[in-house]
């Protein structure tokens, strides 16, 4: 099963501290991580094995909406910063209507990502 993950800046602390209290359900279920680039840079510096794509700003988010489409990605953990501006909000927002136009399950939060985690 692979899983995508995503953080924007001010929530990549908060995404590697989730994955780390998960890593032992992500390790039993053999979860393939792939992820943006900065996202995954810092993931891969907290030790745990993930595919980094491109950063989110140069088509990372446009890459995995497309594995969504294809089928590839089975989940995706999106830890938003809605308080924040995006540059590539366009990107952001044709990844969420993939995973709804193709059944993919999204979290844009650590509650419902452990909600999401949990039922694996």
């Amino acid at each position: 099963m692979e899983i995508a993950i995503i953080a924007h800046d001010g929530k990549k602390a908060e995404m590697v501290q989730f994955l780390n209290q998960n890593n032992d359900i992500l390790q039993k279920k053999n979860i393939t991580l792939v992820s943006t680039g900065t996202t995954g840079l810092k993931v891969s510096k907290a030790g745990l094995k993930v595919e980094a794509l491109l950063s989110g700003p140069l088509g990372g988010d446009a890459q995995i909406a497309a594995r969504v489409a294809e089928g590839k990605c089975h989940m995706v953990l999106f830890f938003r910063d809605p308080l924040d501006r995006h540059p590539h909000e366009p990107d952001i927002l044709m990844l969420m209507r993939l995973c709804d136009v193709h059944n993919v399950p999204l979290a844009t939060n650590p509650a419902t990502a452990e909600l999401l985690i949990k039922a694996l």
